[in-house]
């Protein structure tokens, strides 16, 4: 792992307290080109997790409120005539920047989220006609609330499969929740704003070392076994997608270059198996009536697949 990268990890784990897998997850996912759907109940610290990976790598920062009313040129902009100059002229909307937080993804209708989804799948937006490419380094952090469900529009499984990795947001341990009161409501409290680390020429590099890290045969064939038994297994209604065994594959490789290796182990596939499979499968409705959570699910399938030699 490059200098940089650790000392980014190292300063990222001191600001966000608690949480040190989902950090590193979710450097996996931009390392990968990912997007990443974070779901934890209010107050747990979303935001202040997007934003302070944004301001580490001095990259750009937006947040978008989605609401009921909010409009799909409301996030990839729209036209409008000058008076002056007597033309139309474009305005770019919140779309346009290195780190997206989309707030709330499930408030908004399925017109506004598939605006969304539109761009971080090709990676470009259209406006009146008019084809714009978004940033090189381009990350969505989408946002649900699991305690409110009222007035929302929940994303389909299609769509579900868009994001690389489902991370929950779970409470810190009652030492590190201790350690974020005292910050916060010290008499001279910590600057909110965070000093860069690394510079996004430099993060683009380390995407492509992440690039040259061997998955072995074995390995991969672990993943296909993985994927292929949700399939297969009674608990899961609907399996995973191809694109899921990419995903696993993708993440894999960034796990094991955070790790300092340059190689894929097994260990590498289950670390990530879990956020990337818990969006991409559904139970079936005898396995739900009984209690099982699909974190549990999955890790019996895992435990269950034979580990390569």
């Amino acid at each position: 792992m490059k200098p940089e990268l650790a000392s980014l990890l190292e300063k990222y784990e001191e600001k966000i307290l608690g949480q040190t897998t989902n950090l590193r997850l979710l450097l996996s996912a931009i390392l990968t080109d990912g997007h990443v759907l974070l779901e934890g109940v209010p107050g747990t610290g979303k935001t202040k997790t997007v934003r302070t990976l944004a301001e580490l790598l001095n990259g750009r920062f937006n947040r978008i409120q989605f609401t009921p009313d909010l409009l799909p040129s409301d996030i990839t902009g729209s036209s409008i005539y000058n008076m002056q100059e007597g033309q139309f002229e474009t305005i770019r909307g919140p779309i346009f920047t290195n780190i997206l937080l989309a707030d709330e993804i499930n408030r908004t209708p399925a017109k506004t989220q598939a605006a969304l989804l539109e761009a971080m799948e090709e990676k470009q937006v259209t406006i009146q006609g008019e084809t714009y490419s978004l940033p090189e380094v381009f990350f969505v952090v989408a946002t649900q609330n699991p305690i409110e469900f009222e007035g929302t529009y929940p994303l389909p499984e299609a769509q579900q499969d868009r994001f690389l990795f489902k991370l929950y947001i779970e409470f810190p341990s009652f030492e590190e929740e201790k350690a974020v009161l005292q910050q916060m409501i010290e008499p001279t409290p910590l600057k909110t704003a965070v000093d860069a680390v690394m510079q996004l020429d430099s993060f683009l590099e380390i995407k492509k070392e992440i690039g040259q890290v061997t998955l072995g045969d074995g390995v991969l064939d672990y993943i296909m076994k993985i994927v292929r038994k949700t399939r297969e297994v009674e608990s899961i209604r609907f399996g995973a997608s191809t694109r899921a065994a990419i995903s696993i594959g993708k993440a894999s490789k960034a796990w094991a270059y955070l790790e300092g290796r340059d190689y894929v182990t097994p260990d590498d596939v289950k670390m990530v198996a879990k956020p990337s499979l818990r969006h991409r499968v559904q139970l079936s409705p005898q396995i739900e009536l009984e209690g099982a959570s699909i974190d549990q699910v999955i890790q019996e399938l895992v435990g269950s697949v034979p580990v390569p030699r």
